[in-house]
């Protein structure tokens, strides 16, 4: 099976206390531990007000896990989500085929600026340059007000 990254989000019922917010998590954990996965990241967004009303609530503990895994681990999890009654809503993205995206198109993107500045001969690196802090601009700004 191959290993891929997904984004699981869910809401927790606001009135569910942290400590239960936790428990949840350990579940998560273990059902990742079962199927050979491994979560990357957690992040508790904490208690936000939802965008519309879901189930009379108006607010609910946002939960971000970065889980690497298989279909089957995802499939597993979302299963279990459903059927739990603290859960408001969840939502699982994979998120690895957009990675690849978007280093493919900065890759194409170097290469391009790199054969520009060669053309025009320039190095084809680009160094970093610190911001220049122009004073001179602040006091004839400074003397054109008054």
């Amino acid at each position: 099976m191959s290993t891929r990254r997904y984004e699981l989000v869910y809401v927790v019922s606001p009135t569910v206390s942290d400590d239960q917010v936790g428990a949840l998590h350990e579940q998560v954990q273990a059902i990742v531990d079962r199927f050979n996965g491994q979560i990357e990241k957690t992040e508790n967004w904490g208690r936000r007000k939802l965008a519309y009303e879901i189930d009379h609530h108006k607010e609910g503990t946002y939960v971000l896990e970065v889980i690497l895994g298989s279909g089957e681990l995802m499939k597993e999890i979302d299963r279990r989500l459903k059927v739990l009654d603290e859960i408001i809503r969840h939502l699982i993205v994979r998120v690895d085929e957009e990675q690849r995206v978007v280093e493919r198109v900065r890759s194409r993107r170097q290469a391009f600026v790199a054969r520009r500045r060669a053309a025009r001969g320039l190095p084809v690196e680009v160094t970093p340059q610190p911001a220049r802090r122009d004073d001179d601009d602040e006091d004839r700004m400074e003397g054109a007000g008054g």
